[in-house]
C-alpha cells in the first residue's frame, strides 16, 4: 500500500484525510523503510501538504501518542521550527513567564532538527530536566503550572522517522505536526509558523480538527513566533471560525528591534539570553520585547487578558517583580525532584 501511494504521489495525486492517516499509521507502526519514509516526506514537501493530508496525519499521530490527562485546561505555546532565523527560544522563555502567572502550560517540544536550538535543548541548557511521564508531568503542572512534554517520550512511534528527517535536513510535514499533536490535548494554543500561506493552511486544518481557542502567528520576516522585528500576521480560531489581524510591536507598547539582536549559535547562548531576560536584564531590550510580545499573546489566548497589549503589561510585571525568575528556579528544582521520584 505504501509503495502504491508513493507512485500515486509521483503522478500528482493528493491524499484524502483517511489515506494520509493510513500512511502515517504505517510510519508510526514501523512498517515503512527509512527510504520510503524519506520519499514520502520529500514528495509531500515538494508539492505542499494539503489540509486533508495534514489533518489525517495529525489524527494518526494523536492516536499513537502516550496521552496526558490533566484536570485543568492547559495552554501550549510552540513554533513549528525550521524558520531559519536562528533566534533564541522565545516561546520557551514566554512559557516560563506564562506559568509564573498561574497559566497551566503543557509545552510540547523536541530537540533541534532544523533550527539552532530546540526547546528541549534550551531547557536542558537552563538546567531543567526534560524527562517526564504523564504522572510526573501532571504533578509538575500542580506544583509549578508548567511541564515539558518531550516529544520522543510521548510519541515513541516517531522514532521510525528520526533518521529520515535528519538525512533530509529540510522542513517536512513533521515540522507542522508537532504543534498540533500535544499529548495533553491542549485546547488553547499559541502556534507559530514560518510563512503566511502555512499560517492560513494551519488555521483551516485546526478548524477541521477542532479547538477551544488557538492563535496561529507568523512574522513577516519568516519567524515562527510573533516577531519583534516587524509585522505579525495572526489567525484566531474560535467557535469554528477564523478571524485575521496583524500587529506590530508598537501596537502593544513595545519597540521594533532587529533579528540580529536575538540570534544565537547554540542552546547555551539561548539559555543565557533567556535567563538574562527573566532576570530583568536591560542589556538586550529586543530579546525582552520578543518574550513580552509572545507571553502577552499567550495570556490573551488563555483568556487572562482581553488584548495582547494587556498581556504584554502583565508579562512585564511578572519579570519586574521577580516572579518569572523565581519560576525558572522553581522549574529547575522541581524537575530534578520529579526525575528522582
Amino acid at each position: 500500500m505504501f509503495k502504491e501511494t508513493l507512485t500515486d504521489l509521483v503522478e500528482g495525486k493528493k491524499l484524502s484525510e483517511s489515506e494520509a492517516g493510513l500512511m502515517m499509521d504505517v510510519i508510526m507502526e514501523g512498517k515503512a523503510t527509512s527510504s520510503q519514509i524519506a520519499s514520502y516526506l520529500t514528495l509531500l514537501s515538494m508539492r505542499g501538504e494539503t489540509i486533508e493530508e495534514l489533518a489525517g496525519s495529525v489524527r494518526s499521530m494523536r492516536a499513537h501518542a502516550k496521552a496526558l490527562h490533566y484536570h485543568h485546561p492547559v495552554l501550549d505555546i510552540v513554533g513549528t521550527g525550521g524558520d531559519k532565523t536562528a533566534t533564541f527560544n522565545i516561546s520557551t522563555a514566554a512559557a516560563l513567564v506564562l506559568s509564573s502567572l498561574g497559566i497551566h502550560v503543557a509545552k510540547h517540544g523536541n530537540r533541534s532538527v532544523s533550527s539552532t536550538s530546540g526547546a528541549a535543548d534550551a531547557l536542558e541548557a537552563l538546567g531543567i530536566n526534560i524527562q517526564s511521564t504523564p504522572d510526573s508531568a501532571s504533578r509538575l503542572l500542580d506544583q509549578t503550572h508548567m511541564c515539558f512534554l518531550f516529544a520522543p517520550l510521548y510519541h515513541a512511534s516517531m522514532k521510525y522517522a528520526i533518521e529520515p528527517r535528519k538525512a533530509l535536513g529540510f522542513r517536512t510535514i513533521f515540522n507542522q505536526l508537532g504543534p498540533l499533536t500535544n499529548p495533553a490535548g491542549a485546547e488553547r494554543q499559541l502556534l507559530g509558523v514560518y510563512s503566511r500561506p502555512l499560517a492560513e493552511h494551519y488555521a483551516q486544518a485546526i478548524v477541521t480538527l477542532g479547538t477551544e481557542r488557538t492563535l496561529v502567528v507568523t512574522g513577516e520576516d519568516g519567524m515562527d513566533e510573533l516577531t519583534i522585528a516587524g509585522r505579525t500576521d495572526a489567525f484566531l480560531i474560535e467557535n469554528g471560525t477564523i478571524q485575521t489581524f496583524s500587529l506590530t510591536p508598537e501596537a502593544v507598547g513595545l519597540t521594533t528591534g532587529s533579528l540580529k539582536e536575538i540570534q544565537v549559535k547554540n542552546p547555551h547562548e539561548s539559555a543565557l539570553l533567556i535567563e538574562s531576560v527573566l532576570s530583568g536584564g536591560q542589556e538586550n531590550q529586543t530579546a525582552a520585547g520578543a518574550v513580552l510580545l509572545n507571553a502577552g499573546a499567550g495570556l490573551y489566548v488563555a483568556g487572562r487578558t482581553n488584548s495582547i497589549a494587556e498581556g504584554v503589561h502583565e508579562a512585564r510585571e511578572a519579570i519586574r517583580s521577580g516572579a518569572a525568575l523565581d519560576q525558572l528556579n522553581l522549574m529547575r528544582r522541581e524537575t530534578k525532584v520529579a526525575a528522582h521520584a
